[in-house]
């Protein structure tokens, strides 16, 4: 068995993305069925030293399209700061999955080599796409994907492990 960057990459980044997806979804019912609205997830936090769902899915998104992205045009920086309501988490997430879709294997693939830098105000660093991929931007994805559900769980949004894990690819 071998496995490709694109295999390591975007084919996880849809299985957790379409996971988020529901995971939102499930929060958006959970508020409704309680007499909340959705919107008042957007800013929850789990600590207050932690940055609220918003920042986390904006995360996901820029850590996953926004990392093969960067890769191809050679730098990346922190995410852009942005403001929305829950709907448009949900559609962020949507639009990340619609974009993410439209990537081969073989243009993912051909990125393995490609050089970077990482620039925020304070350092840069450079980086092989791969490494920057699978070291840098892989463990962000996961880290913001899992908060983000830790928020909703933690708010009482009825979630459980296979909603994290969403579909996953099995024999047959």
């Amino acid at each position: 068995m071998s496995t490709t960057l694109y295999d390591a990459t975007v084919a996880r980044f849809l299985q957790t993305l379409r996971a988020t997806e529901t995971v939102l979804e499930k929060g958006a019912a959970w508020s409704s069925e309680n007499g909340s609205a959705p919107n008042d997830l957007v800013g929850a936090q789990l600590r207050e030293d932690m940055f609220p769902l918003l920042f986390q899915i904006v995360s996901v998104r820029h850590h996953s399209l926004g990392a093969l992205q960067g890769v191809e045009a050679g730098r990346f920086s922190p995410p852009p700061s942005v403001e929305c309501d829950y709907a448009g988490l949900q559609d962020m997430v949507a639009q990340t999955v619609e974009e993410l879709s439209e990537y081969d294997s073989e243009t993912v693939n051909a990125l393995a080599d490609r050089e970077l830098t990482f620039k925020t105000q304070r350092f840069s660093v450079d980086f092989k796409g791969d490494d920057f991929l699978l070291s840098f931007s892989l463990p962000n994805f996961y880290f913001h994907a899992t908060t983000a559900y830790d928020i909703l769980r933690a708010k009482g949004v009825p979630l459980g492990k296979r909603d994290f894990l969403g579909t996953m690819n099995t024999k047959g």
